[in-house]
């Protein structure tokens, strides 16, 4: 395959092919919060068809968690919106990241790249790019893989149903903040860039969280206030000597 001029972002196979592949270790994390969803899934009363074309649409494990929490009879939508709302609001600074690649892509390369990012695809796409990545497929072979992934451990939990019993604070249920904290070790740029925007996060969510703020109003306030800062520091210092 021929190098794309630099600057030039491009959409191959070959990317996607390598963003699937670099997917596949986080399948073991996506396992315990999957299945977690399919039982509680199971637990408010949805059919296994129900469960599964929530997960293929929504693809959303925190948007889905909040709303099978509020799940009642009668259903609370208009609650159940604005708390989705809520979680995945997030979304919008990640798209904004993400804009070199995502600028440059249309028709199904660019819905579909939208549709299947997460968490996950988002940092290491980054990294990607931080590392001078062109391949805007990368992104979207994440967001399959991960897709995949979530399916089938939402399928696994709905169709175990009462059969799985895993008391709270079983070391399993850690895999999946693991896989999350593994993400955040190709973002690191060392302390000087992003020592104290994330300090900044974790402070703000601790300190949002011990105020009894509900969920997922630390975690917002958190990444908003993280991010606003390491927005500042480094469209400030990007006129100094040495900036990369």
């Amino acid at each position: 395959m021929a190098i794309p001029p630099q600057g030039r972002v491009v959409f191959t196979r070959v990317g996607v092919r390598r963003g699937f592949l670099a997917s596949l270790p986080l399948w073991v994390g996506m396992l315990p919060f999957g299945v977690v969803i399919g039982v509680l899934s199971a637990a408010k009363g949805l059919s296994f068809a129900e469960t599964l074309l929530m997960s293929t649409i929504v693809f959303a494990g925190a948007a889905q968690l909040v709303a099978l929490e509020l799940w009642t009879d009668p259903a609370p939508i208009l609650a159940a919106t604005i708390a989705t709302l809520v979680v995945n609001i997030r979304m919008a600074p990640m798209g904004a990241a993400l804009a070199p690649w995502l600028d440059r892509l249309r028709g199904w390369k660019l819905w579909g790249t939208l549709a299947t990012l997460v968490d996950h695809s988002f940092a290491m796409a980054v990294a990607d790019q931080r590392a001078g990545g062109r391949d805007a497929g990368y992104l979207l072979g994440i967001g399959l893989g991960i897709w995949i992934s979530w399916v089938g451990t939402v399928a696994l939990g709905h169709l175990g149903g009462g059969m799985l019993r895993v008391p709270p604070g079983h070391p399993l249920f850690f895999a999946s903040l693991a896989a999350f904290l593994s993400i955040l070790v190709p973002l690191w740029r060392g302390a000087r860039v992003d020592g104290l925007p994330w300090l900044v996060a974790g402070l703000v969510a601790l300190a949002a969280h011990r105020a009894a703020l509900p969920v997922p109003l630390p975690l917002l306030l958190g990444s908003f206030a993280g991010a606003g800062l390491g927005a500042w520091i480094e469209l400030r210092g990007r006129g100094a000597p040495g900036w990369k």
